[in-house]
């Protein structure tokens, strides 16, 4: 019987699980859909909620996988989600949802009655026009009542992602530093990575942790928090009011302490957002394979983790599959 802490080839132990429960998105987002939109999975690829559930448990039982991320696309568009909520918080694992919190409104309440105890909400740009041209859709009013919707229904804490992109809304940066302290939310800023549908990225397109932190630090000083497991470099506002994060996935990566493996909406295991492999636990799921089988498959899958992504390296591989199809 296969069991143990899931560790690869360089020491490090995963506890973190994403599962992206759709790759359908209520958003078209510019950096992870082409213009053209997306040619979506049909429903009977799509891992069912037991499914989902299956390999969760396992993860948690075998591996002690302790968090459990639900991402999509859009998972609030998934029927049902609070469901699926209440079977993963039952085997025991902390679970989180990360969204674009247009519909949370109406479904926060459901969400943490089933357990749900942490949200991240992705939201770029507070200005109404820049939100249209970045989503194509006019959703601002709803996202930022789904924040106060997050907060009201007791979920702690609230996070709030924005994606830095140089000369599209990097001159919002000291706005959304703002936002974080007055609304009482942490918000987390994120180097733009290169998992658009379109392949647009660029390097020099890359705002830096350190010129995000300058901007801030400039109007309200910092000090540095002790980083953990998580993603983010975390900062503490001098005057007491909060925090701010920074995700330096491009100039500061933090491939050494990874602790995530991520499944796919249709139940392909990757070790990593810019893994090229992926493992097929859907095919052993309904090949009548055992939680041995899938366990074992499970345990390959991180065990070939690589040392790090690459980007900016000759040797960095590009997936192919965007964000949208991945999962956050």
């Amino acid at each position: 019987m296969v069991r143990g802490p899931l560790v690869d080839g360089y020491g490090r132990v995963h506890r973190d699980l994403r599962i992206s429960v759709t790759d359908r998105c209520n958003f078209r987002c510019t950096y992870c859909m082409p213009e053209e939109g997306m040619r979506w999975l049909p429903r009977d690829q799509v891992l069912s909620f037991e499914e989902i559930e299956r390999i969760a448990r396992v993860c948690v039982e075998r591996f002690g996988i302790d968090s459990i991320r639900l991402t999509g696309g859009e998972p609030t568009v998934r029927a049902h989600l609070p469901v699926l909520v209440g079977k993963l918080a039952a085997l025991g694992a902390d679970v989180a949802l990360t969204t674009n919190g247009a519909t949370l409104r109406t479904l926060a309440g459901d969400l943490v009655a089933a357990g749900l105890r942490r949200v991240n909400i992705s939201l770029d740009t507070l200005r109404p026009d820049r939100f249209i041209d970045l989503t194509r859709r006019n959703e601002l009013g709803n996202v930022l009542n789904g924040i106060e919707a997050a907060k009201e229904a007791g979920l702690d804490p609230v996070k709030v992602n924005a994606v830095v992109m140089r000369g599209v809304n990097d001159d919002e940066v000291l706005d959304l530093a703002t936002f974080g302290r007055d609304r009482g939310v942490v918000v987390r800023f994120i180097e733009w990575m290169p998992l658009d549908a379109d392949q647009r990225w660029q390097a020099d397109a890359v705002v830096s942790q350190d010129e995000i932190l300058r901007t801030i630090d400039a109007v309200y000083p910092v000090e540095a928090i002790r980083r953990g497991h998580e993603p983010a470099e975390r900062f503490a506002y001098r005057d007491g009011i909060g925090e701010v994060g920074v995700i330096p996935s491009v100039t500061r990566p933090f491939c050494g302490s990874c602790d995530r493996i991520r499944l796919t909406a249709d139940g392909q295991l990757r070790s990593c957002l810019f893994a090229v492999d992926e493992i097929d636990l859907r095919a052993l799921l309904r090949g009548g394979a055992s939680d041995d089988e899938v366990g074992a498959a499970v345990q390959r899958c991180v065990a070939a983790k690589w040392a790090g992504h690459m980007i900016g390296q000759v040797t960095f591989v590009r997936p192919r599959r965007s964000m949208s199809q991945i999962g956050g």
